[in-house]
């Protein structure tokens, strides 16, 4: 698997040759300011102690406070880590909300600890960072196997250390404890407001039916399943980790969510007609939406990808090597920075609502949503054509812009 930290870096620099920026400010741009590592001793509930590791990466500063996920997974790569908090850096700045990027967790599978035993963790992990994080530092999300309660923790020991109540310390909280509506549909619906603005702005030739595949069934991929089956397009395919199900007059991805939960993968579901997540990648479809994981469209596949425009909802979905071969086939790539920025973008609305001790209404936050997702990517394509370049090379431009325009100010060199 290529190295997800080197593809953000590899992409840094061919927007910066193209946006001719300073070299100087781009070796800062491309490495974290600050790696964090704890050890967190913790007693378990058969009374022997354990030691975790946890960490958070602080990847830029120059915009606003960190913004970025913790995750609690038992294979931490420090490289993918680098990777999500450069690519959060990227996704605030083309967004444009006031922070920069940063990621983190702790190394233990949360699947063997007891309710006690993660509330005990987490509270141990705010500890050794609280000096580090805090509503004008560094603000986490939820990321792989965290959760609102998780987060609701983290705000409840992150406020009793701070001596003062803090929501804003943190989001992805349940909405009872200063969680923002909309949040849980925020990446999908951001990504529907790309894609349909795109197809406006850029006059691409709108089909009767616009034919859709969904590689991924989390909550990206479920959510932006429902969504664009409900705005009237046909989704043919959806996938899971263990495989998919294909069906060419359309699935209904609520009747398939209902089956999943049951069966608890959809390789397990009867009477489907099955397809391998390869294969899913392949279908001739106008959007191809991969909302799983990182380097699932590589140099080994890219030729054999027949879509007429890909939304990556997951991040870093298509590597460098495959994205110069899907613009040798003029396929269309709506990028990741852009394209699932939705999420932190609600999260910033979360934050904000916090800070102000104010409650929005969901029509309201999805009023503010769009806006922000349609002024984006009428940025991105404009750039596009302004510098002859592909999506993906033209937020980073407009992202690194204005990342170095506040490190310069700020005096960074």
């Amino acid at each position: 698997m290529d190295n997800p930290f080197l593809n953000a870096q590899q992409d840094i620099d061919a927007a910066a040759k193209i946006g001719r920026f300073d070299q100087e400010l781009i070796k800062v741009l491309k490495v974290p300011e600050r790696i964090l590592q704890v050890a967190i001793p913790i007693k378990m509930d058969n009374g022997n102690l354990k030691i975790f590791h946890g960490y958070r990466v602080q990847h830029s500063s120059a915009r606003g406070p960190y913004k970025g996920g913790i995750r609690f997974h038992p294979q931490t790569n420090m490289d993918e880590v680098k990777a999500l908090a450069t690519w959060m850096s990227l996704k605030c700045a083309v967004i444009d909300i006031p922070f920069g990027g940063g990621k983190g967790g702790i190394e233990v599978n949360p699947k063997e600890l007891s309710e006690k035993e993660t509330e005990c963790l987490t509270r141990g992990y705010v500890k050794k960072i609280f000096d580090f994080v805090g509503p004008e530092k560094d603000i986490p999300a939820p990321d792989v196997y965290t959760t609102p309660q998780i987060m609701t923790w983290y705000a409840d020991e992150y406020s009793k250390l701070a001596k003062k109540k803090t929501p804003a310390c943190v989001t992805g909280k349940p909405i009872d404890a200063g969680g923002s509506l909309g949040r849980d549909t925020a990446t999908a619906r951001g990504g529907q407001f790309v894609l349909e603005k795109f197809l406006q702005i850029s006059k691409t030739r709108i089909l009767t039916i616009k034919t859709v595949a969904v590689q991924g069934f989390g909550n990206a991929g479920a959510n932006i399943a429902k969504l664009l089956h409900s705005a009237g397009y046909k989704v043919v395919a959806i996938s899971d980790s263990s495989g998919g199900t294909i069906n060419k007059n359309g699935l209904n991805p609520s009747e398939l969510l209902q089956l999943k939960k049951k069966y608890k993968e959809i390789s397990n579901i009867k009477n489907i007609q099955r397809i391998s997540n390869e294969k899913l990648l392949k279908l001739s479809v106008d959007v191809l939406i991969p909302a799983a994981l990182e380097d699932v469209i590589s140099e080994k596949n890219a030729d054999k990808i027949k879509a007429k425009i890909i939304l990556e909802l997951a991040n870093g979905p298509v590597t460098p090597e495959a994205d110069k071969i899907l613009a040798g086939k003029k396929i269309i790539v709506i990028p990741d920075i852009l394209a699932s920025a939705g999420g932190v973008t609600v999260s910033y609305f979360e934050w904000f609502q916090n800070m102000k001790k104010q409650k929005w209404t969901k029509k309201q936050i999805d009023k503010k949503l769009m806006t922000k997702m349609d002024a984006a990517i009428i940025a991105v394509y404009s750039a596009s054509k302004k510098f002859k370049c592909s999506l993906r090379q033209a937020a980073y431009i407009l992202a690194i812009k204005k990342i170095i325009d506040s490190m310069k100010t700020k005096g960074v060199s």
